[in-house]
């Protein structure tokens, strides 16, 4: 679940479909309702939404083939949004959406591989998302191409514990299971698939594999038949994303968290190690503190590198790829930067302090100038998300031109983001902490962090409140209602307020399904708190959000009214999960203003 919903998708409808609709000449309706029965080389809402898969069809790497998807949503009940904004009724002022709702059933996914020379369909044998009693083809995570033309998939099953590596034969569809990953909290989908192609070390079209085996995601080295060889990287950091592989000089280029969770850097270490040996540690090419994103050429010997952090706007340097040394800026913003000067931006400052069971976590700091508004402790607005796959925390030019942020920081509030047990770029132990546990451990973590800003003399007691969106929107008001004592008062936008009302994959993979796990949906709704609300609440919410649907907040409007607890509701009738038309945005964060500005 993200801030800002996926492209809508269309589809290309079978010649079944089209001759249902020619015969049978049904209403508008009717065909909106066929439209989605059926699409090719399209990638269903759950793979954007959820999986980060954005492509339904995959090139051969000689160009004469090409795998797709074909997608059946025929037994997912349509779910209606309506356009209440509009001048119009019917048709024109709604939409469906083939909505798969936790605990209910899933889209059907094959994959077809058509050959540029008879464009005769050959489907691979694999159908995700049928019913069989354990779930064990679920969901199509990834597809790749081998060099030698055969074709790779990845499926997980229904419960996030086990993914396949599948290899096909294109000709006859026949598939062979060359890997299998499991792990008892769940599995992570990631990029980190990288062919191999010289045979070098007699490893002919191997591969390389990240896994979170050891808790941190790392990289091994695997051969055609997916026998591991061993490890290549290994640690308590992270790598994030293969970037190259120099096979013929044996080394492979990663980014990771070797140096810290909240810095991203380019490493590079051999890509077939000895393993009789101790593993050598990667070797950093890009050196500045920060976030680096790069991109190699393909002679191997240069790279791009995009740099920022809290002190330093986004550049762009040209940079050796044998140690990372400058070889050209291709663009940097001279600092001081007079326009950013004028809005008065002060980085963060990034602190440490303890979880309840000892964990470290990471908070940043927008203090208010005491010059202007004399020593703390200050009025105190918490910017939370906490949830899984998302940091805030890090040292990123993105966190010092937060210009909420800083416009109350202008304003004498002091800003506070902490990244509670549960979130990303700190390993799976770490990210575990939420397992079956949204609205505790989290919740609990912030209110930690609350309790350590008023210990330290920053915070004003009694005169804390919290924004959040999507989940962040979900925790806010969690907090709220679960600690009415500490919270004053939350901005709670497009807020999921009860998990049994969100999708199958990001739901089921952290809490289970809402028949296996009762109590944990039941502690995990906000209704079930909404009775020990002290503080003031104002929900926000778009009415054609088609992620997180605007029953939700509805939904949680009749929990307030039926505990007698008064509530502010701000809705955009024509906008999705986060406002964007200028007007809205700027509407939005006046409105949020003056809420804060008045309960805190």
């Amino acid at each position: 679940m993200r801030e800002g919903a996926p492209f809508h998708y269309v589809g290309i409808l079978s010649f079944e479909h089209w001759f249902l609709y020619y015969q049978n000449r049904p209403s508008r309706l009717l065909v909106y309702k066929i439209y989605y029965l059926q699409t090719h080389g399209l990638a269903e809402y759950i793979a954007q939404e959820e999986m980060d898969r954005k492509a339904g069809f995959w090139w051969s790497p000689d160009s004469k083939c090409i795998a797709f998807t074909e997608v059946d949503s025929s037994e997912i009940p349509l779910f209606r949004i309506m356009h209440q904004g509009k001048d119009s009724v019917g048709p024109d002022a709604q939409e469906d959406h083939a909505y798969p709702f936790v605990g209910a059933s899933n889209v059907k996914v094959r994959i077809g591989v058509v050959s540029i020379s008879d464009e005769q369909v050959t489907w691979m044998d694999l159908l995700c998302g049928e019913f069989d009693g354990a779930g064990s083809n679920e969901y199509l995570a990834r597809v790749n191409w081998m060099p030698d033309n055969t074709l790779i998939a990845q499926v997980l099953n229904r419960s996030h514990s086990t993914l396949k590596i599948l290899k096909f034969d294109i000709w006859t569809g026949k598939k062979e299971v060359i890997m299998e990953e499991n792990q008892d909290v769940w599995i992570n989908l990631h990029d980190c698939f990288m062919p191999l192609d010289k045979g070098i070390n007699k490893i002919t079209h191997g591969f390389v594999w990240a896994s979170d085996r050891t808790g941190f995601r790392h990289l091994y080295l695997y051969d055609k038949n997916g026998i591991c060889l061993g490890p290549i990287t290994e640690g308590d950091w992270m790598v994030e994303q293969i970037v190259g592989v120099n096979e013929n000089a044996g080394l492979i280029y990663f980014t990771g968290t070797m140096d810290g969770p909240l810095e991203s850097n380019l490493y590079c270490t051999s890509l077939f190690p000895d393993w009789n040996l101790p593993l050598q540690p990667p070797q950093r090419l890009t050196h500045e503190k920060g976030r680096h994103t790069v991109i190699l050429d393909h002679q191997m010997q240069k790279f791009v590198d995009v740099h920022d952090s809290l002190n330093t706007p986004p550049r762009v340097l040209l940079c050796s790829l044998h140690d990372g040394s400058l070889i050209l800026p291709l663009y940097e913003q001279p600092l001081p930067i007079p326009r950013f000067k004028k809005l008065q931006l002060v980085p963060p400052e990034i602190v440490q302090l303890s979880a309840k069971d000892g964990t470290v976590l990471y908070g940043a700091l927008y203090k208010p100038d005491e010059d202007r508004f004399g020593p703390p402790p200050y009025k105190t607005l918490i910017n939370v998300y906490g949830g899984p796959s998302i940091q805030l925390v890090c040292d990123s030019w993105m966190n010092t031109v937060d210009m909420r942020a800083q416009y109350l920081r202008n304003k004498g509030i002091l800003v506070w983001k902490l990244d509670n047990r549960g979130t990303a770029r700190r390993g799976l132990k770490f990210e575990s902490h939420l397992k079956k546990n949204f609205g505790r451990v989290d919740a609990e973590d912030q209110l930690t962090g609350a309790d350590w800003l008023v210990k330290q003399g920053l915070a004003r007691a009694g005169r804390i409140g919290l924004y959040g969106w999507s989940y962040g929107g979900f925790l806010s008001a969690m907090s709220l209602a679960r600690f009415p004592d500490s919270f004053r008062c939350a901005v709670s936008g497009a807020p999921v307020t009860s998990w049994d009302g969100y999708d199958t994959f990001y739901t089921e993979k952290y809490m289970s399904t809402p028949k296996e796990s009762p109590e944990c949906y039941k502690n995990g709704s906000i209704m079930q708190h909404v009775h020990r609300i002290k503080g003031k609440l104002l929900l926000v919410h778009g009415m054609i959000d088609e992620n997180v649907h605007f029953r939700h907040t509805v939904r949680l409007v009749n929990a307030l009214i039926d505990a007698g607890k008064p509530y502010e509701l701000l809705v955009f009738p024509d906008e999705r999960h986060m406002p964007r038309r200028l007007r809205d945005r700027v509407y939005m964060e006046e409105r949020i203003w003056e809420f804060i500005e008045r309960n805190l």
